[in-house]
């Protein structure tokens, strides 16, 4: 994954619809049609961190607005505003362990398929050589 982000911080927001407190990106290193590497680093005031670790539900949204940023890189290139998506389906939801505050997060996510107004996605959540999550997802995207 290339070091350099296209994407950080407040640039986020042009790729996905959620606000502070709720964003759970931090950087968008790079992405086309159908794949993308997001990146957060945990933060002690992040809203789903407990005890000093990101819970599940926090891994949860992280991977769900990493597959938001792909669908909204796919707009940005296209001129259009980022869509509105929401969780349909998780499935084979697998946690190593839960990052700790500090920790920078690198995730890969892939489109297995679209059909309709539903993506299926698949995602792998890693802090440097470790894979910490993975997940499928399916999204549904209000166009």
């Amino acid at each position: 994954m290339d070091a350099e982000a296209l994407f950080t911080d407040d640039e986020i927001a042009r790729l996905i619809p959620q606000r502070a407190p709720i964003v759970m990106l931090d950087t968008f290193f790079d992405g086309n049609d159908m794949e993308a590497h997001t990146g957060l680093t945990v933060r002690y005031e992040n809203l789903f961190c407990e005890n000093g670790r990101l819970t599940e539900p926090g891994l949860i949204e992280h991977i769900a607005q990493s597959g938001s940023a792909q669908a909204g890189y796919k707009a940005y290139r296209r001129q259009q505003a980022a869509p509105m998506g929401f969780i349909g389906e998780i499935k084979k939801f697998r946690v190593k362990r839960l990052p700790v505050v500090g920790e920078e997060l690198k995730t890969y996510v892939r489109v297995i398929s679209e059909i309709f107004n539903f993506s299926l996605i698949e995602a792998e959540v890693a802090s440097g050589d470790e894979t910490i999550a993975s997940c499928q997802m399916k999204i549904f995207v209000q166009k």
